[in-house]
């Protein structure tokens, strides 16, 4: 298990843990927030922008429990695999497409996030994924050149949801066989009029990485940076009153 690189803090920011962080499209935005972030995932990620460790993100929120290392953080951000309930591959998953079952993490996930007693954001894409809709963000809410609806289930705490603007146009690209232009792009997968790796970059607003695959898994800094500032909003409150 290999561990963060650098941990120390010395402006007194909140630290927030980052399971199954990917390339760290939602570390960015808790960043942005005013949060120091330490990132795992199972794979090696060069391209994570901060503080960063290998290892099973259940394993490893298991063993901060066991050690109470887990009360440095002040909240945890989770982005478990959605291909088990994702609506892109809902019903491929064991015949076609995927070609393979996909493992439900969440029940495990949420059970071991309840015992940290630490505040808790778990995102999914809208599908049939086992998290509550306690917040729905759309990249048209932050005037952002992608739609990416995602559905955030917030443990222990609770934040407003915000109005959804109608959407300006069409995705970009092939669906039913009919090619339309639009003012967003899709970012995943590849041909078809779907975005190129530079066009994923300004659309979600990731610089830091050009690698394909990290960008179709991330959700827009955006997304995360408005939940940390809410979160965080939220916390001073508590502490004033």
């Amino acid at each position: 298990m290999t561990q963060p690189t650098d941990i120390r803090r010395d402006d007194h920011r909140p630290l927030l843990l980052d399971l199954f962080c990917c390339a760290g499209g939602a570390a960015a935005g808790y960043h942005r927030a005013g949060f120091d972030v330490i990132g795992v995932d199972i794979v090696d990620r060069p391209n994570y922008p901060h503080p960063f460790v290998r290892a099973d993100a259940l394993e490893y929120l298991a063993g901060l429990i066991a050690s109470g290392e887990i009360a440095r953080f002040a909240a945890v951000h989770t982005s478990p695999p959605c291909q088990a309930g994702c609506a892109l591959t809902i019903g491929t998953n064991t015949a076609r497409g995927w070609g393979r079952k996909h493992v439900q993490l969440i029940p495990a996930l949420r059970t071991l996030l309840d015992a940290t007693g630490l505040p808790y954001v778990i995102e999914q894409p809208t599908g049939k994924a086992p998290v509550r809709r306690d917040l729905w963000l759309c990249g048209e809410m932050f005037h952002l050149g992608v739609l990416r609806h995602r559905n955030f289930e917030l443990g222990g705490w609770t934040m407003p949801q915000p109005a959804h603007p109608k959407h300006r146009g069409y995705v970009r690209g092939y669906r039913h066989g009919v090619y339309r232009d639009g003012p967003y792009v899709a970012p995943y997968g590849a041909g078809g009029g779907k975005a190129t790796v530079p066009e994923m970059q300004q659309a979600m607003g990731i610089t830091w990485t050009d690698v394909r695959e990290e960008l179709t898994e991330a959700i827009p800094p955006a997304y995360s940076e408005h939940i940390g500032r809410a979160f965080l909003a939220q916390a001073a409150l508590e502490v004033a009153a």
